[in-house]
């Protein structure tokens, strides 16, 4: 295979296809070794969750802890390669206990999929018309799914919209959908499907797009938290918190990284119970930008007594059956290490850590500078990537830290001096 373009590719066994990548790109034996080791994932499984399987990509799991949500106790499962992020949701988690952990709700499990109809000359009395039908559509969208409809989910509500666009006004409807434990994708989409042709014949106009939405807007999940100013290290970094929230309130150029340290804690967590994290990061960012100005997902106040409250409000479209959830082995047990009951009870832990995350973050930045909780973790990395075996790894570290020197080529002179000796 000297050419990315390969006719049947996908016909291949999985070996097959590696052979051929591995000539591709001059992969070592070695090499194709590591990327048939999939871990719990066999390649079985694997070859038939994706196309063009080769292998498996292997993130480290750990386990935050201290969290206790509305009263219960749980132990967090993460998937990610970032090192700190871990321990700093565990500290934050452990600060907020002193005054109950985290407290948590949701707004349900309602997703949403737009019907795009083009071609009406009279938008607003076809938006009247549509809302005339609603109960047919929503009988025809049930109908899609009768398992769903008997545990009390499905369609519930039609909102209709007419929009302004480069191509001329479009008439958009809006199927409103419980999806009760699903994060719900194909349950939508199978229904906007079911209901546009209905939709053409009762407007005269012409049906395009038929898909869900990923601005979960109507599937929240909001946490809170206390933290005492003693917990936090005085009534001064309470003050150093708030000025950093401040900060990221006024500058979307601040902002997004507030928001990023927050996705550090929440997308290990989607990513380990085999979840859409792609789905969760664009229905977050978008959500911080709803009034027109992207801000921060939480909120930062003092209260009367001087300790620290936050708060945070975020969509979060997650299931806890089909896709990945309930393929992938690891996410079976992630769920499992989780103890959730239910995808509403998921979203909320997770929103949860992504509050403990930013927590964590904003403390560092308003004491020691977030480079300083990096830098033992980053200096382990680099040593062991420079070479280090375990009897000399923790000397290696300890003088990269205390120079202020984590860089490949003084870990490898380091080892050097330190084989010698």
């Amino acid at each position: 295979m000297k050419t990315s373009s390969f006719s049947g590719f996908y016909k291949l066994t999985v070996e097959e296809r590696l052979k051929e990548v591995a000539e591709f790109a001059n992969l070592t034996a070695e090499e194709q070794k590591s990327m048939l080791d999939t871990g719990g994932l066999n390649i079985s499984q694997a070859d038939h969750m994706i196309e063009n399987v080769v292998g498996a990509f292997q993130l480290p799991v750990g386990v935050a802890l201290n969290f206790m949500i509305n009263g219960k106790e749980y132990l967090i499962p993460m998937a990610i390669e970032e090192p700190s992020v871990v321990a700093a949701a565990s500290n934050a988690a452990k600060m907020a206990r002193e005054a109950g952990g985290f407290f948590a709700s949701n707004t349900g499990s309602i997703m949403m999929a737009q019907v795009q109809v083009v071609n009406v000359k009279d938008p607003f009395n076809t938006k009247l018309k549509i809302l005339e039908n609603k109960e047919e559509i929503i009988k025809i969208a049930n109908e899609k799914d009768p398992m769903l409809i008997s545990l009390g989910g499905g369609m519930k509500d039609l909102e209709v919209r007419v929009l302004d666009s480069l191509v001329g006004p479009m008439v958009v409807l809006h199927l409103v959908v419980n999806t009760l434990d699903a994060m719900g994708a194909n349950t939508v989409n199978t229904m906007a499907e079911a209901v546009a042709p209905y939709v053409e014949r009762i407007t005269g106009g012409r049906v395009y797009l038929r898909i869900l939405s990923n601005l979960a807007d109507k599937r929240l999940v909001r946490a809170r938290a206390e933290i005492t100013k003693n917990a936090l290290g005085g009534e001064e970094v309470v003050d150093g918190v708030l000025a950093a929230y401040a900060f990221a309130d006024a500058d979307p150029y601040r902002a997004v990284t507030h928001n990023k340290g927050i996705m550090n804690g929440i997308t290990p967590i989607v990513t380990a119970t085999g979840n859409d994290t792609r789905a969760i990061e664009s229905g977050a960012h978008c959500y911080a930008a709803r009034t027109g100005v992207y801000r921060p997902l939480t909120t930062w106040e003092k209260n009367e007594e001087g300790n620290l409250v936050g708060s945070i409000e975020i969509p979060m479209a997650v299931g806890l059956v089909g896709g990945a959830t309930k393929v992938h082995p690891i996410a079976k047990i992630a769920v499992k290490i989780l103890g959730v009951k239910s995808a509403a009870e998921l979203g909320e832990v997770i929103a949860a850590v992504g509050l403990a995350q930013n927590l964590a973050a904003m403390r560092a930045l308003a004491t020691e500078g977030i480079q300083r909780g990096h830098m033992s973790l980053h200096a382990r990395n680099v040593a062991i990537m420079a070479g280090a075996t375990a009897d000399i790894l923790d000397q290696v570290v300890e003088v990269m830290v205390k120079e202020k020197k984590v860089r490949m080529d003084y870990a490898q002179e380091l080892i050097k001096e330190l084989t010698k000796k």
